[in-house]
């Protein structure tokens, strides 16, 4: 006969002991097993045990007022946490800052992963995840404070590239949720948003001869679940504890809602549109870089404003959403429900959406900034005197082909008016964002460098985009003035060449059209033919190329265009405002190479960016292709009619030879 491992709250909170290595299941404000949290505290504040634990968790559980692992902060209770958001716990946090507690800030991806380390028996886990952030032992090696001195992450070298090792810290109790259990401990999560860890973190414990709880909404039948429907088998379950209603929500704002949770699909059409303020600004700028059928992750603030946005465009079905904790595609939530997705494709274990990041998989990502200097470092993580935490932010920054890092130019009290296409600022934030040096370094914009990774920073007034001098000013929006609103509210200087004006679709309260440009529908009205002068004209001022798909529509259109000239064409290319994604340069000389090895008769370019001329001229000289890459209109036709004439030339010196 199976044993019924069903046992009340106080029963399995009692095996913990002194000391004991816990790690806790949730994302945010969901999938939260507060029974077991508010059951280890009773116990504690009741008799003074168990004392010491140690406490694992990837992202914030907790609503920041005492709730979740908020309730973990008595005096004596914890002896060390290691985590990757402090913020959901603020009486931890700053338990830890005031060096009571000993603490790590890692990668909620590298936790996450490191579960499985833990499950499979293996020392720790090596990833480039962190390289040249704080979490690099040669800048803190993630530890929160001076009490912390054990090191946990190292730098090696394999095969001549650095890497970090993290150190997997064995773990004796977990706490996981789900919906239902059977007598014998087999886990569904039908009415669960997420699935995060739970599988990993119960197979971390069991292997480690520790115990696994968990917390459900009810109790079925031996037999009643399908083995499909399994996510987490009884054999790694120890106990199960069955919780009131209250304290098995969904998330904190929401009690259950189905479609969060996968069991229905519902209409989204009816998504209220953002009001043209600040938000709006940043969130419908952010959007034009979105990749056309590609994979992207937002971030919580500002970056949340794109997916209604996205819905707004009728762009959503040309694009995949995803959340790390889990969920693909769908639309994305947030407030409460932040990290689930209504009418998700599906959902996946966040360790799995991490591999997924982790190893290229996202397109793009967009994310939020608190501080920003002259090296493009961005920090989330620690400042105003809190410890937040980087949450999924470094595994997310690092590993996207394309970073948007998205919020206000300054902070605390902004008000901006927009009117007539055009934005003022009616009360300049107190706290500014673009500072000399970032408090604690999230993002290194110096390695995104070294690994040409693109990276864009939007405001509601400006965009930067990161170069080798650091950052350049691109983009301002209409109505603000770049000495009065944006260079005296820096404390650097940023790089200043030739700064175009933010597209004026941004500031009308009206649909942007965003889809004929994210789906390149004006791609042919950009290719024209003089038969008279045989010259190609390709306008690609202002396009962007974000991805492969869009430069291969592009050679289709140019390669149709010069078959039906019949000979091959002296191409003049317009790239004045013409963006590239970084990773995709090689290709794109690559293209260049193809068409005038068999199209082209000659080929000149103009743009005005010095940025963008040397890049196009270091890959295509790579390519032993002549670059020709003009500063200005003018010089590039100057130098095709040259070029006809001394053709001219060649072909009439036989005939002057002989007539001679």
């Amino acid at each position: 006969m199976r044993k019924n491992k069903v046992i009340s709250a106080e029963e399995a909170i009692a095996l913990i002991r002194e000391n004991d290595v816990v790690t806790t299941t949730g994302f945010v404000q969901s999938c939260i097993p507060e029974a077991l949290h508010a059951a280890l505290e009773k116990r504690f504040v009741e008799t003074g045990s168990p004392r010491g634990l140690t406490l694992i968790m990837t992202a914030g559980a907790g609503d920041s007022k005492g709730l979740g692992t908020g309730r973990l902060h008595h005096d004596g209770l914890l002896s060390r946490v290691i985590a990757a958001n402090f913020g959901r716990m603020p009486k931890v946090a700053k338990a830890a800052q005031d060096n009571l507690i000993r603490g790590y800030n890692l990668p909620q991806g590298v936790i996450s992963q490191l579960y499985r380390a833990c499950a499979a028996g293996q020392p720790g886990l090596f990833s480039k995840v962190g390289l040249k952030t704080y979490v690099d032992p040669r800048h803190g090696g993630a530890k929160v404070n001076e009490l912390t001195t054990e090191d946990i992450v190292k730098l090696v070298e394999v095969d001549g590239e650095e890497w970090l090792f993290y150190t997997a810290t064995k773990i004796d109790v977990a706490f996981i949720r789900a919906t239902s259990a059977d007598p014998s401990g087999n886990l569904s999560y039908e009415k669960e948003a997420l699935t995060l860890d739970c599988l990993a973190q119960a197979m971390a414990a069991r292997n480690n001869g520790g115990i696994v709880i968990a917390q459900v909404e009810r109790i079925v039948d031996d037999g009643y679940l399908l083995p499909k429907d399994v996510r987490v088998p009884g054999i790694l379950v120890d106990c199960v504890v069955v919780a009131e209603p209250e304290m098995h929500r969904m998330n904190y704002g929401v009690m259950h809602d189905a479609a969060l949770a996968g069991e229905i699909r519902v209409p989204v059409t009816g998504i209220r549109r953002m009001a043209l303020n600040e938000r709006k600004i940043i969130a419908r700028r952010a959007a034009f870089e979105l990749p056309p059928n590609g994979v992207v992750n937002l971030g919580v603030g500002a970056p949340e404003g794109i997916s209604s946005v996205a819905n707004e465009e009728k762009i959503t079905p040309y694009i995949t959403l995803t959340t790390e904790a889990g969920a693909v595609g769908g639309v994305l939530a947030s407030g409460s429900s932040f990290g689930a997705a209504t009418n998700a494709d599906c959902i996946i274990d966040q360790n799995q959406m991490f591999d997924f990041y982790d190893g290229g998989g996202l397109d793009m990502t967009c994310l939020g900034m608190a501080e920003c200097d002259a090296a493009g470092n961005v920090n989330t993580s620690r400042f105003g005197g809190k410890l937040n935490g980087c949450g999924g932010f470094i595994n997310i920054s690092q590993n996207a082909r394309t970073v948007v890092f998205a919020g206000t130019f300054t902070a605390g009290g902004l008000e901006i008016a927009v009117n007539d296409g055009q934005v003022r600022v009616v009360n300049e934030g107190k706290a500014r964002k673009f500072v000399t040096q970032v408090q604690q370094n999230t993002f290194s914009g110096p390695y995104a460098v070294e690994r040409s990774q693109p990276v864009l920073y939007v405001t509601e007034r400006c965009v930067f985009q990161l170069t080798p001098e650091g950052l350049e000013l691109i983009e301002v929006a209409p109505g603000i003035d770049i000495e009065r609103d944006i260079l005296a509210h820096m404390d650097f200087a940023p790089v200043v060449r030739n700064p175009v004006p933010m597209d004026p679709r941004i500031f009308r309260d009206e649909p942007m059209e965003l889809i004929s440009d994210l789906l390149n529908l004006d791609l042919k009205s950009r290719v024209s033919y003089d038969g008279e002068r045989n010259i190609l004209f390709v306008n690609l001022e202002g396009w962007y190329c974000r991805v492969k798909g869009d430069m291969d529509e592009l050679r289709m259109t140019i390669v149709e265009a010069c078959r039906k000239a019949g000979q091959r064409v002296n191409a003049v290319i317009n790239h004045d405002g013409f963006r590239l994604n970084e990773s995709l340069v090689d290709d794109y000389a690559g293209m260049v190479q193809y068409l005038q090895a068999n199209y082209y008769a000659t080929t000149t370019r103009y743009a005005t960016s010095a940025f963008l001329r040397l890049k196009m001229e270091e890959a295509l000289n790579k390519r032993g292709v002549a670059p020709h890459v003009f500063e200005r209109k003018e010089e590039a036709q100057a130098f095709v009619s040259s070029t006809e004439d001394k053709k001219a030339r060649k072909r009439i010196s036989p005939a002057v030879a002989s007539a001679a």
